[in-house]
Formats: structure tokens, C-alpha cells, sequence
């Protein structure tokens, strides 16, 4: 039997404190509008099992499916064929701490167009940070 665990890269990880209230940040992060001002345009819908499209621009409309919805702290999806996104929320008293979790990733992988995961997921990984920085700034943080 394969372990496949060592073919596992790790999980990106963007944690940020943002200074606005958890429902504000929730409405940014879980609805299709939200959504569209600090990340993609998308048609998502806060249903299990929804599936949705985010438009990626040159790359496409990259499909995918809402797998967990627990509001106000929780938000989960898969993207494309093997990428999962977690949005996690944690009230601090008027302020949310957010973190975005990006996982699929794997040594030996490569997307749809032929890229080694390794050096998507670092590049991904960069771009996460202005994306956050986004949603920080569309909240009023």
C-alpha cells in the first residue's frame, strides 16, 4: 500500500484580525456579491451542495461546490477537480478573526493546465495575501 501523506504538500494559511463585526465579514465571505468585490466573480449560493462557478478571468470559469455552510463561522468548497477553500470565522468581541484555508495540494500534481502544484501553490500563495488584504478593506478593517 502507497502513503500518499508524503506526497501532501501543506495547506496555504492566511489568518488576519479584521476590524469589523462577524456578520459583516460573513456577508462578505458567503454571499455571491461579497464574494465578487474582494475576490471573483462568481455565482455562489450559501447551500451544501450548490455548484457554482468562480470566473478566473483568462484561466476560465473554474466550477465548484459548496460542501459546508455553518454561519456565521464556518465555509467550505471544493474548487476545480482537487483544491478545497475553508473560510473560518472567530467573533472577537466586535472584531473576526479570519482565516482562509487552501488545501489539494500534492508533490507529484499539476492543474488542468500543466503546472506543477509546487510552484502554483507558491505563487497562490502570494496572491492569497492581497486577496485577504482585499476582504480586509471591503470590511473596514
Amino acid at each position: 500500500m502507497t502513503d500518499t501523506t508524503q506526497d501532501k504538500l501543506p495547506d496555504i494559511r492566511q489568518t488576519q484580525l479584521l476590524h469589523a463585526p462577524i456578520d459583516k465579514v460573513w456577508k462578505a465571505v458567503a454571499t455571491a456579491e461579497g464574494i465578487s468585490v474582494w475576490f471573483m466573480p462568481n455565482d455562489f449560493q450559501p447551500i451544501v451542495g450548490h455548484d457554482f462557478h468562480l470566473d478566473a478571468g483568462p484561466y476560465g470559469k473554474s466550477p465548484c461546490k459548496v460542501t459546508e455552510i455553518d454561519p456565521p463561522n464556518r465555509l467550505s468548497f471544493n474548487w476545480g477537480k482537487i483544491w478545497f477553500v475553508t473560510f473560518e470565522l472567530v467573533d472577537k468581541g466586535g472584531q473576526t478573526e479570519f482565516t482562509l484555508i487552501h488545501g489539494g495540494w500534492s508533490a507529484e500534481g499539476a492543474t488542468e493546465y500543466g503546472e506543477p502544484h509546487e510552484v502554483v501553490r507558491e505563487r497562490m500563495n502570494g496572491g492569497w495575501v492581497g486577496i485577504v488584504g482585499k476582504l480586509s478593506e471591503y470590511v473596514g478593517a
